[in-house]
């Protein structure tokens, strides 16, 4: 099980897409903007900002522990190098049979510019690497977004929890 998850508050998503704008220079050849946006074709984000008149979200790969992605692939072109690492696909390896698209639950993986290749969030693997966070949650202006531990997740749900239920019964 990975480690670190990106955690969204769709609360304080603003629906700015500096999300957007952050991942795809992130996965561009230049890793820079002003080159990016020359870039042929153009870097593709791997993070989608979904919204109607009342709210917005970030959307990404969840990286799920029993990813249908990985199990589908027919070629294992999709993989988890080991348990702590996110889901990445080796874009040399996909044929573009689109089955990973029609299993994924959240609607996350995308065609590539270039046609048959499919692309998705990554967590911006090589900023892992470097000790940065993906670049989607350090873009975000108002920290919708952020990245921290599966532990201190669940230790804020379990205290959230107990408050809820403290206030509950001392109001009867």
């Amino acid at each position: 099980m990975m480690e670190k998850i990106i955690v969204v508050d769709a609360e304080k998503c603003l629906g700015c897409r500096s999300c957007e704008l952050a991942c795809a220079v992130a996965h561009s050849e230049s890793k820079d903007l002003f080159k990016a946006v020359q870039e042929i074709p153009v870097p593709q984000s791997r993070v989608t900002v979904e919204g109607g008149k009342d709210f917005s979200i970030p959307l990404q790969c969840r990286h799920c522990e029993n990813a249908p992605c990985v199990e589908i692939c027919p070629i294992g072109a999709i993989e988890r190098i080991d348990i702590e690492s996110p889901v990445i696909i080796n874009g040399n390896l996909c044929i573009g049979c689109k089955y990973c698209i029609l299993v994924c639950p959240f609607g996350v993986i995308d065609i590539g510019h270039k046609g048959r290749v499919s692309i998705k969030c990554d967590m911006c693997i090589e900023r892992l690497k470097e000790g940065k966070s993906p670049a989607c949650v350090s873009a975000c202006p108002t920290k919708a977004l952020s990245f921290i531990p599966l532990k201190e997740l669940t230790e804020e749900r379990r205290k959230n929890t107990a408050k809820t239920v403290a206030v509950r019964q001392g109001n009867k």
